[in-house]
């Protein structure tokens, strides 16, 4: 059965057509041979105000399985980019990200990896292991993270006694794959599984 997925992406790697290769790569074979739908949203949507945004993101969101980050040079610090991060996180989506620097933009140029968002983004467990706090580093320093209902902190299933009392980068569970080095187009259904 096909997966839905979402894309996270600056837009800024649209208007280079680096995202839109990886978004539409499987537009021959269609949705059900390529394995996956395109369920992300465009950002026309920064136009209207902040709530209005996470509404729609959240919409999107929504019946979707897997969040897949495309990673250019800025994408690591989007407001948005982070929300859809943290969002899909707390909802149970797979994630996972992809470095698209390596693939050719409009102007037929290619860029160094940019910043991995999973190193600027984490979480902590309390002493007992049932509540989570989500964290983000800005500005050279950890904080909390509310911007998802307006708390950093949720009750979560007992985790495991080792990880009790420790914080972590999202980096530590979430793969990244190169496009062009790790054979994106062969491989992309695999690493949506």
């Amino acid at each position: 059965m096909a997966k839905r997925v979402y894309f996270a992406f600056h837009y800024q790697d649209v208007i280079d057509f680096r995202a839109n290769v990886v978004r539409k790569h499987n537009a021959l074979q269609g949705v059900e041979q390529a394995g996956y739908y395109d369920a992300s949203i465009w950002e026309e949507a920064r136009k209207k105000g902040d709530l209005a945004l996470k509404r729609m993101i959240n919409a999107e969101l929504e019946n979707t399985s897997v969040t897949v980050v495309l990673i250019g040079s800025g994408t690591w610090a989007r407001r948005w980019v982070r929300y859809e991060i943290m969002k899909s996180m707390k909802r149970g989506n797979k994630l996972l990200g992809i470095h698209i620097n390596g693939i050719h933009d409009k102007d037929r140029q290619t860029k160094d990896l940019g910043p991995n968002p999973f190193d600027f983004l984490g979480y902590s467990f309390n002493d007992a292991g049932t509540r989570l706090t989500m964290h983000e580093y800005n500005n050279g320093a950890w904080a909390e993270y509310a911007e998802i209902d307006n708390a950093a902190t949720y009750e979560v299933s007992t985790v495991s006694a080792t990880d009790r009392g420790k914080g972590f980068k999202l980096s530590r569970d979430y793969p990244v794959y190169l496009w062009n080095r790790d054979k994106g187009y062969q491989n992309f259904s695999t690493w949506i599984e």
